[in-house]
């Protein structure tokens, strides 16, 4: 049986990423390349017009002390309101939606702190797991909405499940 390998799990997590980033740079007036999703490549800066908002991805964050996870997959931050959105993208086995979630918001805890220290913005963390088969939380439809974009539930959760197929295709083949 062929190993699916870590590479390839990681493209489905990327797609969906891809997705939102492309959304949120839509949203937030960040010049795109591509007229579709599917087509997008993140770039690890991202800036709107005027500086308003920067968006990261996939970017570690120096931090004035060391602390353990300080790399989430996209943050966003606006300047004019002096915010910080650190969003983490996870697909995850369909019974541990809900745990996922928490725990995302637990790991993140000790970069948002040190964030609005150095930074002077207010911090959040918004987890957007959905399960391999596409289950989502109550809360998911909750924090998708405070991320910048125009973010459709059904999209993201066929994108997920289209990553589980081609995992399993590459495994069952």
């Amino acid at each position: 049986m062929p190993n699916t390998g870590e590479r390839t799990v990681r493209k489905g997590h990327d797609k969906v990423w891809a997705q939102l980033h492309f959304n949120i740079c839509k949203e937030t007036g960040v010049k795109l390349d591509k007229k579709h999703w599917y087509e997008h490549v993140p770039k690890s800066v991202e800036t709107s017009q005027g500086d308003k908002v920067t968006i990261l991805w996939n970017q570690l964050v120096q931090t004035d002390r060391t602390i353990p996870n300080n790399k989430t997959d996209i943050i966003i931050r606006d300047n004019e309101r002096g915010t910080c959105m650190l969003i983490d993208v996870a697909i995850s086995g369909d019974r541990n939606v809900i745990k996922k979630e928490a725990e995302n918001i637990t790991k993140y805890k000790y970069l948002t702190i040190e964030i609005q220290g150095m930074w002077n913005v207010k911090t959040k963390v918004i987890p957007v797991i959905i399960g391999a088969t596409g289950p989502i939380s109550k809360s998911f439809r909750k924090y998708l909405s405070t991320i910048p974009g125009k973010h459709e539930v059904k999209e993201l959760q066929i994108t997920a499940i289209l990553s589980t197929a081609h995992i399993l295709r590459k495994v069952l083949m």
